[in-house]
């Protein structure tokens, strides 16, 4: 059930869309351990002219770089299985885009079950109510 936002400075390609949500899916699913069926993912792209780093165009720099911020419910990974994943998804990105800005983000945000949900229902009820 996270959903996934990703910024990446790249031009738009249906083949770039496809490989960033195959690595980000298979991440999810392996190490945090998410229900791959109930995972979504939102890819925008930003032009490397627009996205500044310390005063800097990325268009300027020959860099490259993105953003992800990734929903989760709150205490169900643990700091080791966050830390594998930021490190995972941070490399797998690295080896897509190629010279890629140290100052690229990941942001794996634990949100509290009853103030999160999908389908009119929060975590905490389906918790509380299971299947």
């Amino acid at each position: 059930m996270p959903i996934l936002n990703v910024k990446v400075s790249a031009a738009k390609s249906p083949e770039l869309t496809r490989r960033i949500s195959e690595l980000l899916l298979d991440l999810t699913t392996r190490i945090l351990r998410k229900k791959r069926e109930v995972t979504a993912i939102a890819i925008d792209y930003i032009d490397p002219a627009d996205w500044i780093i310390g005063g800097v165009s990325l268009k300027e720099q020959r860099r490259n770089s993105f953003y992800l911020d990734i929903k989760i419910t709150d205490e169900t990974n643990t700091k080791d299985e966050k830390a594998l994943y930021i490190k995972e998804a941070f490399d797998g990105m690295a080896k897509m885009l190629g010279d890629l800005h140290e100052e690229s983000y990941i942001h794996v945000e634990d949100v509290k079950a009853a103030s999160y949900g999908y389908g009119g229902r929060t975590q905490e009820y389906r918790y509380q109510h299971p299947a």
